[in-house]
């Protein structure tokens, strides 16, 4: 086996769920750069919001597939066609995750499923149509994405909470079983990071003070933080590392 320290990933086919803006649109970006033919998952398919001709700018490959990842059918359809443009996919970044705030007794049965079908069922099923491939090539990197809401409570994100532990765990239990094919599989717990998504909340001057008084860093995160760490779990430069999950959170959880 050759040990490395580059994240050069020029000939390998990555792709990310959910990647239309914020973390997962930083992550796209990062592969692509690094080297990598991007796939891009998308809840609809033409809201990529100009990143295909940004990869494209890029001189790397680019393919969008229709991939709402609650829908198992629209899971496995879209790998048959990654499948059939590529024959391979080396790298998985499961992105794709909602979080709507609610307190604990508002919380509806409909609310309750839906976050757990994207954050959790979405995870496991995109990771099991990954693995087969990646399992017949002797070669993988899954990368899940957690929160630090998954190591601490957070007031009215109970659900959310909840399948962000999930995905800790489930990490390791793919990391264990896909081992001896050379499938690593770890998951980064960003604390709260300047999305699209999250700017509402950060207009908020009381909100963002209390957040920053958190952060032991002191500073809001942004999608590149989450990027940076996902593209060295995703290269050879981590190949003895999975099962892990790493904290992005500036030191909130460090407390």
């Amino acid at each position: 086996m050759q040990y490395s320290y580059t994240t050069d990933l020029i000939g390998e086919v990555a792709l990310i769920t959910g990647a239309a803006r914020g973390i997962g649109r930083a992550c796209a970006l990062a592969l692509a750069e690094a080297g990598a033919d991007i796939v891009l998952g998308l809840r609809d398919i033409h809201s990529d919001e100009g990143l295909v001709n940004e990869i494209k700018a890029l001189g790397r490959k680019v393919l969008s597939l229709q991939m709402d990842v609650s829908k198992i059918s629209e899971i496995k359809a879209a790998f048959e066609i990654l499948e059939k443009e590529f024959g391979k996919l080396d790298i998985l970044v499961n992105n794709a995750g909602i979080g709507p705030p609610n307190a604990i007794e508002d919380v509806t049965e409909e609310d309750f499923n839906y976050t757990v079908e994207v954050n959790l069922k979405g995870t496991f099923f995109v990771s099991q149509c990954a693995g087969k491939l990646m399992k017949r090539q002797k070669y993988g990197r899954i990368v899940n994405l957690s929160s630090q809401a998954g190591f601490i409570a957070l007031p009215t994100e109970s659900v959310y909470c909840m399948t962000k532990a999930g995905i800790a765990h489930l990490t390791k239990c793919f990391a264990v079983e896909w081992g001896k094919y050379n499938i690593t599989v770890n998951a980064v717990a960003p604390t709260f990071i300047k999305t699209p998504g999250t700017e509402k909340w950060l207009l908020d001057e009381e909100f963002k003070k209390d957040i920053l008084s958190k952060i032991v860093l002191g500073r809001i995160g942004i999608p590149k933080d989450v990027a940076s760490a996902i593209l060295f779990l995703s290269s050879p430069a981590s190949s003895l590392i999975t099962g892990t999950t790493l904290m992005i959170d500036g030191g909130w959880t460090a407390q």
